[in-house]
């Protein structure tokens, strides 16, 4: 067995244009001010990252590797989650993920997702470049306005989604191949790949690549009323990433599951602060720990009630105390009889 890494933090949510979240070197030193050991850069923030850089420069990958590790942190993983969105979008939600593109290209679709193509490429080459296993990223979606099926579907329709999402993703998914990282998904709501049954879809179309791979969320899991326990028992080979995020879900006579197109703060449904929702973290961090999960357990904070920074500071003594030191040794070996074969093969009755 291994013990997760972590606890990290993602970045995201917390960059911005005032000190200390408007530069690397200075997010870095309050994450680690913090408890964190670990950082997942989202790698669309020019403020923090460059990844046209990041791709082309080892030196610059390292310049970043030994600041990070001058405050006792390294990176968990990249995140191209806002070009992901863009690799395959529908036409109805072309003006609200415009704004995910540089904006030379808003308005023209081609272009926007040729830029998001080669965004992941440039990805796949900087994590190498910091000798990286897993990267972060959402999939798209051509059918999420479909979820629900009324009007009845055609025939043909989700599976010719799915054929064309895997068409885009299989020359994305063998760039990671080339440098040995896998790329996982954030099964989320707003894109095709939002569960397990619509992950094995895309297992099937891309031919069961061995680099698609699964970045594991319980928080989506619960507002979509699904065992995240169970998931991890069904998927666990494929997950190769870790969002610890906590979630509730608390439904009324007024809304459920959709949400009744209310604030976030209204919904049954809301995304909390670590130990402020209703997910069992220690069963997770059980089940991973079971399951040889290799890789980082991240922070990605988002709540409608408690303080970001708060937030921040509790997440980490949080995620500290569930992971857990795997055991070297079987709580039995005191009573441990020895023997051989021959031992075993006299123990059965056998010679």
């Amino acid at each position: 067995m291994k013990t997760l890494k972590g606890p990290g933090i993602f970045l995201a949510q917390y960059a911005g244009d005032t000190a200390p979240f408007n530069t690397l070197p200075d997010i870095a030193r309050w994450a680690a001010s913090l408890g964190f050991v670990g950082v997942q850069i989202p790698t669309n923030d020019h403020r923090l990252f460059d990844l046209e850089l990041a791709a082309t420069s080892k030196a610059y990958c390292e310049d970043i590797a030994g600041m990070l590790a001058g405050h006792g942190l390294a990176v968990t993983e990249l995140s191209t989650h806002l070009q992901g969105q863009l690799v395959a979008s529908h036409p109805a939600y072309d003006r609200l993920f415009d704004g995910f593109a540089p904006a030379a290209l808003r308005g023209n679709t081609p272009q926007r997702q040729a830029w998001a193509v080669q965004q992941l490429k440039l990805a796949a080459k900087a994590s190498r470049h910091f000798g990286l296993t897993a990267h972060a990223t959402f999939s798209g979606a051509l059918a999420w306005h479909l979820f629900y099926p009324w009007p009845q579907r055609p025939a043909g329709l989700i599976e010719e989604a799915f054929a064309e999402l895997g068409k885009r993703w299989r020359p994305i998914l063998d760039a990671f191949d080339e440098v040995g990282v896998d790329v996982c998904y954030e099964l989320h709501p707003g894109e095709d790949l939002h569960d397990g049954g619509t992950f094995e879809r895309f297992l099937e179309a891309v031919g069961n690549h061995p680099r698609a791979n699964i970045l594991f969320d319980p928080s989506h899991m619960v507002l979509q009323q699904m065992d995240y326990l169970q998931f991890i028992d069904i998927y666990h080979e494929r997950i190769r990433a870790f969002h610890v995020k906590d979630a509730e879900f608390r439904p009324s006579g007024r809304a459920g599951v959709y949400g009744g197109y209310q604030n976030w703060i209204d919904r049954p449904g809301r995304f909390r602060s670590l130990g402020d929702g209703q997910i069992d973290f220690g069963a997770i961090f059980s089940k991973l720990a079971q399951y040889d999960y290799p890789g980082w357990a991240v922070l990605e904070w988002e709540c409608c009630i408690k303080d970001a920074l708060q937030g921040a500071k509790e997440g980490a003594v949080f995620i500290r105390d569930h992971i857990i030191k795997v055991t070297e040794r079987a709580f039995d070996d005191f009573a441990a009889t020895g023997g051989d074969r021959a031992f075993n093969r006299d123990i059965l009755g056998l010679d």
